[in-house]
């Protein structure tokens, strides 16, 4: 059995907020496999199902952020799991907005909940899924993090949403080395973006 845990913080007033990518893909990925997360058990939302023929636990903390390692080490100590069989989905302002980044294990970085649950498990063994928020500029990081999306964010930050549950699907199905490889968001080189601007100035210009 796999564990999908999206962090993020419990409530409505964070409901549709930058810290809340990993609770928001958590609800798109419910809702695509018919996985009702309604059950109130360690210190979490959880609900039991399958995806790409693997038996998943998908869960919400609702510990707030920082103690998220609380709700995941109960859950993977009842259940008796590697930390290998961990998926974390967690929003990071170090990565531009709509950005996707898989990895096998890893630091915590910045995050706090990420360092809760590294704490908590006493391991950062486990694969992760980073949603880019963008950063923050001169906003106070706080206000950045907690702050709701504009409407220049909702269809870039949707669009990685999407493609966060897929990788999901596919680490579950195909393994995460090929997850990895198709939706790690490949940054463009100074060359490649200069042609897409030349490429974009033509087709306004009607040259293609």
């Amino acid at each position: 059995m796999y564990v999908i845990c999206g962090l993020g913080n419990p409530g409505k007033k964070y409901a549709n907020t930058r810290h809340n990518m990993g609770f928001i893909t958590i609800d798109q990925l419910a809702e695509k496999h018919d996985i009702k997360v309604d059950k109130v058990k360690f210190k979490a939302l959880v609900g039991e199902g399958r995806i790409a023929g693997q038996k998943v636990l998908l869960v919400k903390p609702q510990t707030y952020m920082n103690l998220s390692g609380e709700s995941v080490q109960e859950v993977m100590h009842f259940y008796k799991l590697d930390p290998e069989e961990l998926i974390v989905i967690y929003d990071d302002l170090d990565l531009e907005a709509g950005a996707l980044r898989l990895r096998k294990f890893g630091s915590a970085g910045t995050h706090n909940g990420m360092r809760s649950v590294v704490q908590h498990l006493n391991s950062d063994r486990f694969p992760r899924i980073r949603l880019g928020i963008g950063g923050n500029g001169k906003r106070d990081i706080i206000d950045h993090v907690i702050g709701g999306f504009t409407k220049d964010e909702v269809p870039v930050l949707e669009e990685a949403v999407t493609k966060a549950v897929a990788a999901i699907e596919c680490m579950l199905g195909e393994g995460i080395d090929r997850a990895m490889s198709q939706y790690n968001t490949k940054k463009k080189s100074k060359k490649a973006e200069k042609k897409d601007e030349e490429v974009k100035e033509n087709e306004e210009k009607g040259n293609c």
